[in-house]
């Protein structure tokens, strides 16, 4: 007898807000697709989870993106977020269906409802992951290796839940890549009707104000031109070489730090993380908590007087020299080819 017999598939929560799903959910869906195909002898499926009011019809993008199924949760105590009814539901939807993992984006949202969930089932949660894999020596079970950030970003920690199902994680958005949807995919859909314990909210919203969102998200950025404490004296530069670029400004934590910059576009394990077409690094050491937010970008070059830095290690090209001196220089042949 299997050891969690009734135990299968993997399950991504899609988190959505007013009808618009969250990019992260899809992301989840596409980097699930790959840990099923690792284990073919296990014939999983990747089954979407859409909790919500009004959402039924966004089940087909969820399938279109790469779910084989997606159990969808429609209810009028679910159309705003609420920790209560969103526990409530996603609860009874694992107990009923039986994942053997779960994956949620770990956004606000998904870090208030996953451990509340993993509370109630006692369940393993892993948080605020950077990488997931299954384990190749298990041929028996689908044993899910997920890797986080330990001891402020200095280490990184594989864990496991061997004990307990469904194995659950949180996973960082941006991390994995999202592939591109294929309309003419079929998959199952399935309503799910929730009891809930209480219809009476324990916590009434009388208020929703919306943040006020000041300049660009990064995250969305193809080109990233990002200074580091080498740059702080010439973030004016930095920035002159992003708009020329047609990219945006980040920086690396020590930036904000030194007051030189505000935290929304800082890239790293305690800011964003990136995954730009482009990400030039100036005077960036390349410490592995500022790494963590920006290694997945696709082409990276590196520029820093130290030729030891660290980034060094990672980027696709680099330059030994002085942001001061090779940043004007850069500009002036990007002007070049521009006029070209």
């Amino acid at each position: 007898m299997a050891k969690f017999e009734g135990y299968k598939d993997i399950y991504v929560f899609v988190e959505q807000k007013n009808g618009e799903i969250a990019n992260v959910g899809y992301e989840l869906i596409s980097e699930a697709r790959k840990l099923v195909a690792s284990i073919p002898h296990m014939n999983f499926e990747v089954v979407g989870v859409l909790l919500g009011e009004g959402i039924a019809d966004k089940a087909q993008d969820v399938i279109a993106h790469g779910a084989d199924k997606v159990i969808v949760v429609d209810h009028p105590l679910l159309k705003g977020y609420s920790t209560q009814f969103y526990a409530d539901a996603l609860t009874q939807v694992i107990e009923t269906y039986k994942p053997d993992s779960l994956l949620t984006g770990a956004t606000v949202l998904g870090r208030d409802l996953a451990p509340r969930v993993a509370a109630r089932l006692n369940a393993g949660l892993t948080a605020d992951a950077t990488k997931i894999e299954m384990d190749p020596e298990k041929e028996d079970e689908a044993l899910l290796l997920v890797t986080r950030p330990t001891f402020g970003g200095n280490l990184f920690g594989t864990i496991i839940c061997p004990d307990t199902r469904p194995q659950m994680a949180t996973i960082r958005p941006n991390v994995f890549s999202m592939d591109a949807p294929d309309p003419t995919r079929k998959g199952e859909v399935v309503m799910f009707e929730p009891k809930f314990q209480s219809t009476q909210p324990q916590v009434v919203v009388k208020e929703v104000i919306e943040k006020v969102v000041e300049g660009v998200d990064i995250t969305k950025a193809d080109i990233l031109v990002a200074a580091g404490r080498g740059a702080e004296d010439c973030l004016d530069l930095v920035k002159a070489v992003a708009e020329e670029l047609g990219g945006e400004l980040a920086v690396s934590r020590a930036v904000v730090d030194d007051g030189y910059a505000e935290k929304d576009i800082q890239v790293g394990q305690t800011g964003k993380t990136v995954r730009p077409s482009l990400y030039i690094a100036c005077g960036i050491s390349g410490a592995c908590q500022h790494v963590a937010g920006m290694e997945k970008s696709d082409m990276i070059i590196a520029i820093n007087r130290d030729p030891q830095a660290e980034i060094f290690s990672i980027a696709n090209m680099g330059f030994v020299g002085d942001v001061k001196e090779v940043l004007p220089l850069l500009k002036e042949e990007i002007i070049k080819a521009k006029a070209n």
